[in-house]
């Protein structure tokens, strides 16, 4: 499983933080989401196994061998059914970009800091 982790990091470690500085925080996590919904199973709402050997290719992971694709789902699946909710795939993703984890740090700290001004009477 550290392979695929190492493998997947390569390709998602170039383009995330890439996608962030352009999109910011905000326009990231709509990016994960739209990654979400090309690989999930339209009826179950949820990555499967299936509907992730299916979609790969929408994401360039078309090269993926079977057993790369079983230990991606078990490596995002925190709630153990099998599958992988909108959250356990954004978590994933993120884990899988090292960069990425440390500049969610500031994200967040943004992101509050905003909420805060806003909220503010």
């Amino acid at each position: 499983m550290a392979g695929l982790g190492k493998r997947l990091a390569v390709d998602f470690e170039d383009l995330l933080p890439v996608i962030a500085d352009k999109l910011g925080g905000e326009g990231l996590i709509r990016e994960l989401c739209n990654g979400f919904q090309l690989l999930m199973d339209k009826d179950m709402g949820v990555i499967t196994l299936e509907s992730l050997r299916k979609n790969s290719a929408l994401l360039g992971l078309q090269d993926l061998r079977e057993d790369e694709l079983v230990s991606m789902l078990r490596e995002g699946d925190v709630d153990g059914d099998g599958v992988l909710n909108q959250m356990e795939f954004c978590v994933l993703m993120f884990r899988l970009s090292p960069e990425l984890m440390e500049e969610s740090w500031y994200w967040l700290e943004e992101t509050l800091q905003e909420e805060l001004v806003t909220k503010r009477p």
